[in-house]
């Protein structure tokens, strides 16, 4: 089975969410204490680095917010991030140092480390991307399933209940996800990975792989 635990799939070093991720032992359990960590850790952020722009939107000095962006709180944007035109920021969500949030994508729910690059018609929500994660343009994270049920989580057989009905998708550090891309509820991609353009995935992703268009996964050489 793959290593799916959130300290086979981050370096926590690498968010300012790290120390509040390490209290759980797989990542999607964070996603339900997300908007109130967000909201004590923005209290605690130093004036000389950050703004408060709203209630409960803390944005660093050293960021670029494009006036046509929307961000609703609670939110932090981390120093020297972009947020770029028309992106819209829906709530409860952390961008990291030097992460990208790109034209008309949406967040939601979301913690994206450090230097996570979502840059075109991305739709992120109830996730966490790892360090340096990318998502071609147009990729997506599909968050509640079809018929509405309970998300679980299938990794070689083993199922893992996650009691949640909303649950898009955990990359680890270093993943690439092509354009077009459906990450379906529930899905965990490890470090290093790779997703080809116009994939539909499902499931648990094992580090060092790649996810071809047709559903096959081959580990990297």
């Amino acid at each position: 089975m793959a290593d799916i635990k959130i300290k086979d799939l981050y370096s926590l070093e690498e968010s300012m969410a790290g120390e509040f991720l390490s209290k759980f032992e797989y990542p999607w359990e964070a996603l339900s204490s997300i908007k109130n960590f967000i909201i004590e850790l923005g209290n605690t952020l130093p004036e000389d680095k950050f703004d408060k722009v709203g209630d409960d939107v803390w944005i660093a000095k050293s960021a670029k917010v494009f006036p046509s962006a929307y961000i609703g709180g609670p939110c932090i944007i981390d120093e020297d991030a972009e947020i770029r035109h028309c992106a819209f920021i829906r709530g409860s969500a952390i961008v990291g140092k030097g992460a990208v949030v790109g034209n008309s994508t949406e967040l939601k729910n979301v913690i994206l480390f450090n230097k996570v690059q979502v840059p075109h018609y991305n739709y992120v929500g109830d996730s966490i991307l790892g360090f340096k994660a990318h998502m071609g343009a147009g990729s997506i994270t599909s968050n509640v399933k079809s018929d509405k049920l309970l998300i679980v989580v299938h990794n070689e057989g083993d199922n893992i209940e996650t009691g949640l009905k909303k649950f898009g998708a955990m990359l680890g550090d270093n993943v690439e996800v092509g354009c077009n891309s459906v990450l379906n509820p529930g899905t965990v991609i490890g470090k290093n990975s790779n997703v080809y353009p116009t994939s539909c995935v499902r499931g648990v992703i094992a580090e060092n792989s790649i996810h071809k268009n047709d559903g096959k996964i081959t580990k990297k050489n």
